[in-house]
């Protein structure tokens, strides 16, 4: 399939879940940097792949993607202290981790391809 937009980057469609239930996981709790920091690196990684994908040339886009793969990261490490703060349950942890691990599979294959 050719991506013509950005949202048929299939990274963006699984950042822009992410960034749901980790809104929906973390929208009760009161330790508001920790919430703001966690929602505000989740939601740089899909709008740095948006971002990207309008930009000039592939070296460019890459850029980008790189981007969203260390946001991507954070979030990961983020949702380690999550848990070890008792924000979240291990069962959320899990699923969430295995999500950013499925977008960084996905944004690397990708980086690879405009290589």
């Amino acid at each position: 399939m050719k991506i013509i937009r950005f949202e048929d980057i299939v990274a963006w469609q699984k950042a822009q879940d992410l960034a749901v239930d980790i809104h929906r996981v973390m929208n009760h709790h009161n330790d508001y940097d920790f919430k703001r920091q966690i929602l505000r690196a989740t939601i740089s990684i899909s709008n740095n792949i948006a971002e990207g994908f309008d930009r000039s040339s592939n070296l460019d886009f890459k850029r980008f993607l790189y981007i969203s793969l260390a946001s991507n990261s954070e979030v990961r490490s983020m949702l380690y202290l999550a848990y070890r703060l008792e924000y979240i349950s291990e069962n959320d942890r899990d699923a969430l981790i295995q999500q950013t691990i499925e977008i960084s599979k996905i944004l690397n294959g990708f980086i690879a391809s405009l290589k």
